[in-house]
Parts: structure tokens; sequence; C-alpha cells
């Protein structure tokens, strides 16, 4: 007698759905509803400038809430000798220490990184972030801090550390009472000469297009090139503008 054995049906578990104001969900169903691709292109960038916007928004009202806070920063650091004597000021961890619990609190955070690393300049730019993903930024460079007996990585230190604590201070807003740079006045560095920006200008003139546009990458507004770096500058110039004559040269010879 034969017995018809029946297999136990196989059950396909189904995909996850999608979530219907995900990216992927809203362009699914604009293709169901006949959109054409490129509708549905536009219909995803003003989706990306809305969420931005609405980032914004929210990152303003965090930092107002923020300001709201009223943090002080604790001068902790007191100077014991030299012309400085008697002074006080707030080191790097006493910035921290004052405004991160506030910053937390409304979905703030703040970070570093150094963008620019040269021999002769040093350059910080601070991170303020919100949870929604709306971020700002500022930057404050200057050269290694070579006075008393640092060698050459405690000069970098120390300006490291002193560019950290004033754009910290600088993206939230704050200062501490009577600030006064640690009781100096700062020392603005002296800027490229007219001279100097012309003699620049017209090196840059015969450089490639492309070498043209590095140079605008790292130095937009060339008028603020330090007057200690002008010579470098001019000299690298120089050096890719005789390879551009060379290249040119070479190419009419063909």
């Amino acid at each position: 007698m034969n017995e018809v054995i029946e297999s136990p049906s196989k059950t396909i578990a189904n995909a996850p759905a999608l979530a219907a104001n995900s990216p992927m969900g809203m362009m699914l169903a604009a293709v169901q509803q006949g959109a054409t691709l490129e509708q549905v292109e536009k219909m995803m960038d003003l989706q990306e400038r809305w969420e931005k916007s609405e980032a914004k928004k929210a990152y303003d009202a965090a930092f107002a809430n923020f300001k709201a806070e009223a943090v002080v920063i604790i001068k902790g650091k007191d100077v014991t000798d030299g012309p400085l004597k008697g002074k006080s000021y707030a080191e790097l961890h006493d910035v921290v220490n004052a405004v991160t619990p506030a910053l937390s609190k409304h979905g703030l955070s703040s970070s570093w990184k150094l963008t620019k690393d040269d021999k002769d300049w040093m350059e910080v730019t601070c991170y303020l972030r919100h949870v929604g993903g709306h971020e700002e930024s500022v930057s404050m460079g200057g050269p290694p801090d070579t006075g008393g007996a640092k060698n050459a990585i405690q000069a970098r230190a120390s300006t490291k550390t002193y560019l950290e604590r004033y754009t910290l201070k600088a993206i939230t807003g704050l200062s501490e009472q009577g600030d006064d740079d640690d009781g100096r006045p700062p020392k603005a560095p002296k800027l490229i000469t007219q001279v100097q920006l012309l003699r620049l200008q017209a090196v840059l003139s015969q450089c490639s297009p492309g070498a043209q546009k590095k140079f605008a990458a790292v130095w937009p507004d060339a008028s603020q090139i330090p007057c200690d770096r002008v010579d470098a500058e001019i000299a690298a110039l120089e050096g890719a503008a005789a390879k551009h004559k060379a290249r040119m040269a070479a190419q009419a010879q063909e």
C-alpha cells in the first residue's frame, strides 16, 4: 500500500518593510505611482534640503539653550613667575570641564582637528556638532611657541593646546571674566606686503591652471599669507611656473 508523505511546508521569511519616510521608501512609493527617475531625484533633493534645514533649526535651538546655562569658565592656572606673575588664566581642561556638561545636556559635542601642520604654521579647527546632524566650525592658526626652553615637540604641543582652547571658546561664544589672552595682547602675525603680493600674483599667473587651483585651495585670500611664509610660497610657485613653461615648450616642439 502506497502512502503519500507530505513534506512540511517551508515558510519564507518576509523582508522587513521599508520605513515610509526613509529615502528608499519614498523612492519606491513614488516609482509605484508612476514617477520618473528625474522626478524622484528632485523629490530626494527636496527631502535632503528639508532635513538640512530642520537640522540647522535643531542646532540653533540647542545652542540657544546651551547659552542660557550661563556657563562660567574658572581660571585655574596661576602664573608664579615672569612678567605675568600674579595673573591667572583658564587652561584647556578648565574650558572643557566648564562647557562639556552643558553642551551634552542639549545634544551638542565638540572636537578638534589639526587642519594645517606645516613647519612654521599650525591651524586647529574646532567643530561643534548636534545630534540632529548639523555642525559648525571655527579655525585659528599660529606659529609654534618657541618661547622659553621648549624643544620642537613641546613648541608645537603648546601652540596646539593654545589653539584648541581659544577655538573652543570661540565656537561656544564664551570667555573668561577679564579675558585678556593670558595677560598678553594677542600678536597678530605680520601679513604679506603689497609689493610681495604683486610679485606673488605675477609668478602665480605663469603657473598651470592646476597649480593655480591648488594654491587657491591653500590660500583662498593671498593677502592673508603671513609675512614669514611669503618667500617659501613664491619659491614654490617659481618652481611650478618653470615646470609649466618647460612643458609648454616641449609641446610646442612636438
